[in-house]
């Protein structure tokens, strides 16, 4: 499993024209799912996201969790997160979970979120979104349950 963090001042999602979900200071989160991810990875994105010390304390210092600081969580699924462009313009998605299985796996993981903290919002699976964000910092965070980067 594969996460974008992007600490944001707002953000938002739109559905045909209409906004689905908008969050102010907290996490937008991208996530995409590899075909051979478990339970297990999504614990482990779920923990490390909410454990992420990016926001600033008083002294200015990134030492605040998004739990810390109260922030909010937006989380939208991401398929392309799995692209390999290595050979060729075209990248391509072999890796990536396959549609069915993916929906029920981002439904357990907006759940697993919920479950240890509920101030998430989310897109919605397999809709063509489009993605509004005030990237705070920027600071951009990128985690991979395979511990590839």
């Amino acid at each position: 499993m594969r996460a974008v963090v992007q600490r944001v001042s707002s953000s938002s999602v739109d559905i045909e024209g209409k906004t689905a979900a908008e969050i102010r200071k907290g996490l937008l989160v991208l996530a995409g799912f590899h075909e051979s991810d478990s339970g297990a990875d999504i614990e482990y994105i779920i923990n490390k996201i909410l454990g992420l010390r990016i926001f600033e304390d008083a002294e200015g210092r990134m030492n605040l969790s998004v739990s810390d600081v109260r922030g909010e969580v937006l989380l939208i699924s991401q398929f392309t997160l799995y692209g390999d462009a290595r050979k060729g313009n075209r990248p391509s998605y072999g890796e990536a979970m396959q549609f069915e299985k993916a929906e029920k796996f981002y439904n357990d993981f907006i759940e697993g979120f919920r479950i240890k903290y509920p101030l998430v919002r989310q897109g919605i699976f397999g809709a063509d979104m489009k993605v509004a964000l005030v990237n705070d910092g920027p600071v951009t965070i990128l985690l991979d349950s395979n511990k590839t980067f």
